[in-house]
């Protein structure tokens, strides 16, 4: 699979901030009481091979009672200790934001991620799939839902996991503190291709992220070329059933927004990076590359490949 790296034992937003190091503290108190535990009964077990030898098994008068005391206080402290930076850090992530300075809505689907922004008149919203885009130090708020079954929406590096179930709106939020690539993914059992229903968080500056929404509004150019006008009419045939191409005739919503298709740097939910070659293969023989996605195969000819490959390509 192609994209960001999850990792999940760093952090770059407030959000994750706040649990990473608790994660590090539980993994290594956890390890350390796997070592003790090991420890002992490595000592258990000698101390056997030492009644076997004629020793005897126990012996009296080492302090028995005051070891467990202290054993106990010991084990007590750590766990005080992480009972009162967990409550420290759900106060810290549990809030949502009150004026968050975006509000994106995020729908999960086998396999895929549909990511809606908002705004006060409808020429101000649109729709993108998989490449959820956010400005560098600001709040944003997003709300789950469930398309089909139940998911799991989890970007390690920026905020934990949240389920959206169908039926209802779950709420979760995330702050980026400098630009990058965060990679994101499904962290609950989905079905065939749960295992590449990825996407990535694109965090860049308020610049770069007003000139990419600018872009978003945008409809589809129209073909130029007579080898592009053919694969626009290939596409509104062959595709319009199930995608939506602003400024065409293809506008369902069952699989992604292919609008701006090229702007995005993977395809088949953060699969394969988006380049021509994958684009044609992810169209031949979509159950080939993701067995179980829902697409089916289009079976055209080598020419009407390429059209198609050609006008998906002005998709910028």
């Amino acid at each position: 699979m192609s994209g960001a790296p999850l990792g999940y034992l760093t952090s770059n937003g407030a959000r994750a901030d706040a649990t990473v190091p608790l994660t590090w503290f539980l993994v290594l108190l956890s390890s350390a009481v796997c070592l003790i535990i090991a420890y002992m009964l490595w000592r258990a077990v000698r101390r056997g091979r030492a009644v076997e030898a004629g020793l005897p098994a126990v012996a009296r008068g080492v302090g028995g009672v005051r070891l467990i005391f202290i054993g106990l206080g010991i084990s007590s402290l750590f766990l005080l200790v992480a009972l009162g930076w967990t409550m420290i850090a759900l106060g810290h992530v549990a809030p949502m934001p009150r004026r968050p300075e975006i509000t994106i809505d995020v729908t999960a689907h086998q396999w895929w991620w549909q990511a809606d922004y908002g705004g006060a008149v409808p020429s101000e919203r649109f729709t993108t799939a998989n490449e959820i885009h956010v400005p560098v130090g600001a709040k944003v708020l997003v709300r789950l839902h469930g398309g089909d079954v139940i998911h799991s929406f989890w970007v390690p590096k920026l905020t934990g996991k949240t389920d959206a179930i169908p039926g209802q709106v779950n709420l979760t939020w995330l702050e980026a503190d400098e630009p990058g690539i965060y990679r994101g993914q499904c962290s609950e059992y989905c079905g065939l291709q749960h295992a590449h229903m990825g996407f990535e968080v694109v965090a860049e500056s308020p610049r770069e992220f007003a000139k990419w929404r600018a872009a978003q509004l945008q409809t589809a150019p129209p073909p130029v070329t007579p080898e592009q006008a053919e694969g626009l009419a290939l596409m509104e045939y062959r595709c319009a059933l199930c995608h939506t191409v602003r400024g065409t005739s293809a506008g369902s919503n069952v699989g992604p927004d292919l609008t701006h298709l090229m702007s995005r740097r993977l395809i088949a939910a953060g699969t394969y990076p988006n380049n021509r070659a994958n684009l044609a293969g992810w169209i031949e023989d979509p159950q080939g590359a993701k067995p179980g996605a829902q697409m089916p195969p289009q079976h055209l000819t080598g020419p009407q490949l390429q059209a198609v490959v050609a006008y998906l390509e002005t998709l910028e």
